[in-house]
């Protein structure tokens, strides 16, 4: 990787942003453009960026990003799904706060200051999700996005309107315990409040797609978004809290 002003070591980097890619060759480039000409003003950063087996160019436009800032690019050798791409760049961020956005430039990163400024105080959030406003979508993905939505929240009561948004800002540590499992990220909020954590969620802007094309459908997400659903709802069932525990002696 290139030496950039906004490079840092692990102890110095607040912010890492991971951006999973799945064939998305002509949105790299200027999605990582304008999340390093947003990030730059805040401080120390990263862009982590996974590459999920692409068979376009994705992964070589990442290659060529790497010039940008302080981008790190990872590869899956198989492809994995998002869920598991976005937890391969958490696994390898180095920043106490991972900002996600989708790969289809959808999420508008001028948008990441405003998530940004819910963390001020002592006892931030440990995710703040967007709430995507006047979305730039199918009047059938819209209807679907709004049962899903209706019924997730009535079902896990996470208290999120938007589970969907791409764009959210949550603490490292707390996504590390989670549990993990295909479509995982459309679960966080649920996740985040099983384990006591406060959610918040904030309006943002979404665009249209101008490259590409969308990898999820309304049916190939319906069944899946079902069984996930019971899933999740099994797992809030079962959750325990630890109990205080003292050290009462032993090798030092």
């Amino acid at each position: 990787m290139t030496d950039h002003p906004s490079a840092a070591p692990r102890a110095q980097i607040r912010y890492s942003v991971v951006v999973p890619f799945y064939n998305e060759e002509d949105n790299v480039l200027p999605l990582l453009s304008e999340i390093v000409a947003a990030m730059t003003p805040l401080g120390t950063y990263e862009v982590v960026a996974v590459d999920d087996c692409s068979r376009d160019a994705t992964r070589a436009r990442l290659r060529d990003a790497t010039t940008l800032g302080p981008v790190r690019v990872l590869a899956h050798a198989v492809n994995r799904g998002q869920s598991a791409a976005i937890c391969t760049g958490i696994d390898a961020a180095r920043g106490e706060w991972v900002v996600t956005l989708d790969g289809d430039g959808q999420n508008d990163p001028a948008d990441i200051p405003r998530l940004l400024r819910e963390l001020d105080g002592p006892a931030p959030p440990l995710l703040v999700c967007g709430h995507r406003q006047k979305r730039r979508d199918s009047g059938l993905r819209l209807l679907s996005s709004r049962v899903a939505n209706g019924v997730r929240a009535r079902l896990l009561g996470d208290a999120t309107p938007d589970t969907g948004c791409g764009l959210k800002i949550m603490q490292r540590a707390a996504f590390l315990k989670l549990p993990r499992f295909d479509h995982m990220h459309r679960f966080l909020p649920a996740l985040m409040r099983r384990d006591g954590g406060r959610i918040l969620s904030v309006p943002v802007s979404h665009r249209a797609r101008v490259h590409g094309v969308s990898k999820y459908g309304v049916w190939n997400r319906l069944w899946v978004g079902i069984v996930d659903l019971v899933g999740v709802m099994w797992l809030k069932r079962r959750a325990f809290r630890a109990s205080t525990v003292e050290e009462l002696g032993g090798e030092r």
